[in-house]
């Protein structure tokens, strides 16, 4: 079975069970687990950021950072698709007393202009503050898009002349880099907070990191211990997370092209595939999910006239052209 529903399905390789059995820990509690520390600053260092903690899962990271940024009763605004407001449960209403607002786009893709007409920082006693921004970078369901950086420089910029604080969602930041160019410390500047993931393309089992100042990590390591994020010996986790970081990043090319080779058999328009993710159009997903199962190949629905199609680590590029040929050959 070619699994492309997502890039989470991934499972660890030899190399990385055997960094994992390896691993030195300790209790990470009491900060005594050395490859968990050794992950938080080489992230940190990384992104160009100061202090980095390690989380369970990306949705913890990004449910610290916004609670870093926004209070009770306060505002946040995202794309009307990002993952903090379709994929996380209500967790910034649930948790933090956090407003969200949305604003709409084309693939994920941001655009400045649709941020600032939205905000209302200093809203007084009539409207709720605008006191954060999220930006997903690639956006997941947007189809993988990576964020133009004149864009997100514009709504950084937006943000600190009007004191709102700026959360980025880099889940699959590493697929940005390599499909841009773009340096991590680049893509991770200007912002007060940014999650990645190290369990998507990476392919580690089990883990996000946030990165942020000294002093706010600090704010969200008590903060995640309340939230039932605080873990023992979580080296095994962290080593696996570390040899992901230091041997999966340049191979993200591989499940780029990969996904260009499905996205061409399905006649998807290849300007609308950035990264590792392959939207298509059909007439009955829940049938073509059926039916592409059947001979051999998972992917997702995803609305009533979408199916998601996601290359990573365990997908090869015979894999990709079986499974191109499978899908190209089901009615649509």
């Amino acid at each position: 079975m070619i699994d492309l529903r997502s890039d989470t399905v991934t499972r660890p390789t030899p190399a990385m069970r055997r960094a994992m059995a390896e691993a030195e820990v300790g209790d990470d509690v009491f900060g005594e687990d050395p490859e968990t520390t050794l992950l938080e600053q080489e992230v940190a260092e990384l992104l160009g950021h100061e202090a980095g903690l390690f989380t369970p899962s990306g949705s913890m990271a990004n449910q610290l950072g916004l609670r870093l940024l926004v209070g009770p009763g306060e505002e946040l605004l995202a794309d009307v698709q990002a993952h903090v407001v379709r994929a996380e449960l209500g967790a910034a209403a649930v948790f933090s007393g956090i407003t969200t607002r949305t604003w709409a786009s084309e693939r994920g893709r941001l655009v400045a202009e649709s941020v600032q007409e939205i905000a209302e920082p200093n809203a007084g006693a009539y409207s709720v503050s605008t006191t954060a921004i999220a930006v997903e970078n690639t956006h997941n369901f947007g189809g993988g898009t990576v964020q133009p950086q004149l864009e997100v420089r514009a709504v950084q910029d937006f943000g600190r002349a009007h004191g709102i604080g700026l959360h980025l969602d880099g889940a699959r930041l590493w697929n940005a880099h390599v499909a841009s160019g773009t340096s991590f410390r680049e893509l991770a500047s200007g912002f007060d907070t940014v999650s990645v993931c190290m369990s998507k393309g990476l392919g580690a089992p089990v883990g996000s990191v946030l990165v942020s100042s000294a002093e706010r990590i600090a704010a969200a390591r008590i903060w995640r211990k309340r939230y039932g994020g605080g873990m023992r010996q979580t080296g095994i986790l962290a080593a696996g997370a570390r040899y992901a970081l230091h041997e999966h990043v340049d191979r993200l090319a591989e499940d780029h092209a990969n996904a260009r080779t499905i996205a061409a058999a399905l006649d998807v328009d290849p300007g609308t595939v950035d990264t590792n993710i392959v939207f298509a159009e059909v007439s009955d997903p829940a049938a073509f999910v059926a039916a592409a199962a059947a001979a051999g190949v998972r992917v997702m629905q995803l609305g009533r006239t979408t199916v998601r199609i996601v290359t990573h680590l365990d997908v090869s590029a015979e894999d990709a052209e079986q499974a191109a040929r499978v899908l190209a050959a089901l009615p649509r």
